[in-house]
Formats: structure tokens, C-alpha cells, sequence
């Protein structure tokens, strides 16, 4: 079996090793920073009152109610739980806290777990709380709100120059999202070239995607153009595309719609035409070529760009090669599993907030970058678990889940 080497996107050490070597996430060294305010949970839950909030109340705009009871300090973690139950006029229960304490610029971290069940949000923020002091803006910064299995949203909303568009109270904001662990272009070399005529892939993803060139190419000494290259056909003279070649077949499971909707569509050269899968069920492309040939590399493009990201990507796929006398796998893909499953493991996120700049971080890694227009006011930071609509299928699935947070902490530059 070939399985494809998929580069970690997580950091997957204990939370005491974690611990001691948080120093090096910080921004350009550990020299450069010294911690002034921190949370680690190693005390009883009693105590967590001595420097955090909690909201005690109904919730309108998500589908549980908040409450004390729901944020429990155990074995050295905050344990925001989510429960099935009526209170505050909610079908369910979760919890949230905000430090007592507010602060302003700085570099914030938190690391933690997501609750493990889709429609949860998994939230480290800060937010101005009470009347900002006179020509400062109200603001909330998301470092991150978190969608199982692997979801990184950034958020930065203005709060006080709300208007009304069509009858709807709106403010200017500005998100990002990073799902990670899904690549909207694959490269696939293989280790060992394989010989076959058929080559397919399979998907038991929830709902249709879209698949741009599907390249199927021989060894070549002179390597692979970019899989993401408008003219990867024509970049290395002489080298074939299998999957273009005269006498090959292609079929597919369905289509979204028939209309201009061919799975011809994933080989012709055109990387901006897209085959759009059917809606339900297991979908499946596969290549009939007009030989044997050996293989020695995959490409494919998926999804479609929407502005900074990208939608209509596989959350699973399989692909596999036909030997004669069945199928056998070449690589597989699941983002609900190992270190794409960001409830499985914690995962260190943070933000360096500037006068200047708001700079995004997971895992020590920069992801994004924009300047700081309007959050120039203390403000108290938020750990917040809710069930939402928007975050995926609500089901029982999520009672007694918990978001996981292991530490806070805070540090100024010396």
C-alpha cells in the first residue's frame, strides 16, 4: 500500500513537554518577550471565580445557554462542557468565561481542544466590554473560533459603527478562515511508479465538490510542473499527461448539474473549468486509459477560491489503482482523523496585538497579518464554547463534549 507522506500541521506533544516549550512559539524568540499575566488551571475549581467571569444567562443569537456549572478546573485543565438540557429558554447548555482583568497590546496565547462533535464553536477572543472611553471603537478579535475537526477562523469586528442595509444591522469586519489539512492543489509523487490501466478516485464526502485538472503523468527525470500551473501541460517538454491522452475514458458517479457539467471537464487543459460532483452519495471519478501505462505522478485541483479561501473541497477521498486483479490503495485522505482532528490533540494559537498590526499565529506559525485600525482599547479575554447552526449537523453527538484549554498567558516585549 502507498500512502501519500502528508506534512503535520499539528504539534502533537504532551501537555507537559507542551508546557516547558511554549517559550519558543513566542514571535522572534523567547528573548524578546517576558510573560505578564498567565493561567494554568492547577488549582481547585472553586477558585477559577478569582479571575474569571462567566455569563450565567439565555442565549438569542446561538443555541445554548451559558453557565458557571459548565466550566469545570480539573486535573490541570478548563473543561467548557457542553450539555443537552433546557435551561435559559435553550435546548442546550455550555459555558464561557472572561478574565476580570483588561489588558492592551501584548502577545495572547492560548492553547487548547476542540469539543469534539461538529456544530460546536471553540472560541479564544477578546472583546471591549462597558462604554470604550471617547473616539475609541468598540471591537472583538478572534484568535480563533474553532470548528471540529480542523477549522481555524479569525475574525476582527468593529462594534460601534453598526448601519442598517436593507432592514439589517450590519459592521464592518473581517474574516478568515484556514481549514487545515485540505490542500486545494495535490501533488501526489509516488515513491514507487505503478503500472496499470485504470486509476480511480472515491469520496464519501458529505456534500458535492468541485475537481479541476487531474493530471496523471510517467517517471520523469525532469520532474513535474506546478500542479497549479495554468499551462502544467506544456511546462516540461515531451512529458505526457496520461489523462489526456487520445483513447482515454473518464467516468464519473454524477454531476451537480448536466449542463456544462461533464466530468470530461478534468481533463482539458482548462484548470479554471471545473467537474462539479452529485450532491448525495459516494462520488467516484475514474480513468480507463488507453493502456498499461506506468505512473509516477498525481496532480489534482480541487475546490474553488472564494476571495482568501477556498470551498467545495474533499473532506475525504480515496485513490487507488487497479493491479489486474483488484484495487489497491495509492493514497487516502480523512480530515476527521489524527492530526487533522484538532480535538484529539491541543494546538497552541495566539495573536501579537500592536498599536501598528494584529498578527494571527497557530502553532508558532504566522497565518495572518492586518493592520490595527480600530482596537486600541482594553479589553478582557474570552475562552467561549457555543453550539451554532453555522459550525455543522447539531446532533446528540454533542453532549459531553468539551472544549479543552490547557493554559492562557499574556507577555509584553522588554
Amino acid at each position: 500500500m502507498l500512502i501519500q507522506r502528508l506534512i503535520p500541521f499539528a504539534i502533537a506533544l504532551s501537555s507537559n513537554l507542551m508546557a516547558q516549550q511554549a517559550s519558543s512559539l513566542l514571535p522572534g524568540g523567547a528573548e524578546k518577550w517576558q510573560l505578564s499575566w498567565r493561567d494554568e488551571f492547577d488549582y481547585p475549581d472553586a477558585q477559577l471565580e478569582e479571575k474569571w467571569q462567566s455569563q450565567n444567562s439565555s442565549s438569542t443569537h446561538i443555541l445554548s445557554s451559558r453557565w458557571r456549572e459548565n466550566a469545570v478546573v480539573k486535573d490541570g485543565t478548563l473543561k467548557l462542557i457542553n450539555r443537552k438540557e433546557s435551561r435559559g429558554g435553550n435546548d442546550w447548555t455550555s459555558g464561557n468565561v472572561w478574565t476580570k482583568q483588561h489588558f492592551q497590546y501584548g502577545y495572547f496565547e492560548c492553547r487548547y481542544r476542540y469539543a469534539a462533535a461538529e456544530g460546536t464553536n471553540n472560541s479564544f477572543w477578546l472583546m471591549t466590554q462597558g462604554k470604550v472611553a471617547e473616539g475609541k471603537k468598540a471591537f472583538e478579535i478572534d484568535i480563533n473560533e474553532g470548528h471540529y475537526p480542523n477549522e481555524i477562523n479569525t475574525n476582527i469586528h468593529n462594534w460601534s459603527d453598526i448601519t442598517v442595509v436593507n432592514g439589517k444591522k450590519t459592521h464592518p469586519s473581517s474574516s478568515q478562515s484556514f481549514p487545515y489539512g485540505i490542500s486545494p492543489v495535490v501533488n501526489l509523487p509516488l515513491e514507487i511508479p505503478i503500472k496499470t490501466q485504470r486509476i480511480r478516485l472515491t469520496s464519501k464526502n458529505a456534500s458535492h465538490f468541485h475537481i479541476g485538472e487531474f493530471r496523471l503523468f510517467p517517471v520523469s527525470p525532469q520532474g513535474y510542473p506546478l500542479a497549479n500551473s495554468k499551462t502544467a501541460d506544456k511546462d516540461k517538454p515531451g512529458l505526457v499527461n496520461f489523462a489526456r491522452e487520445r483513447g482515454t475514458r473518464i467516468s464519473a458517479s454524477g454531476s451537480y448539474a448536466a449542463k456544462d457539467n461533464s466530468p470530461s471537464r478534468v481533463a482539458d487543459g482548462d484548470i479554471s473549468k471545473r467537474w462539479i460532483t452529485q450532491t448525495d452519495g459516494i462520488k467516484s471519478l475514474e480513468f480507463t486509459l488507453a493502456g498499461e501505462r506506468e505512473i509516477g505522478c498525481l496532480q489534482f485541483v480541487q475546490g474553488w477560491p472564494d476571495k482568501k479561501t477556498w470551498r467545495g473541497t474533499m473532506e475525504h477521498y480515496h485513490i487507488e489503482y487497479h493491479n489486474g486483479d483488484r484495487w489497491v490503495t495509492i493514497t487516502q485522505f480523512d480530515r476527521n482523523t489524527g492530526q487533522y482532528n484538532f480535538a484529539h490533540d491541543f494546538q497552541t494559537y495566539g495573536l501579537e496585538w500592536s498599536e501598528k498590526e494584529l498578527v494571527f499565529y497557530f502553532n508558532g506559525k504566522e497565518i495572518r497579518r492586518e493592520k490595527n485600525t480600530f482596537c486600541h482599547s482594553p479589553a478582557p479575554i474570552w475562552l467561549s464554547l457555543a453550539i451554532i447552526p453555522w459550525g455543522g449537523k447539531i446532533t446528540d453527538a454533542i453532549h459531553g463534549t468539551f472544549m479543552e484549554i490547557d493554559y492562557v498567558r499574556v507577555y509584553q516585549r522588554k
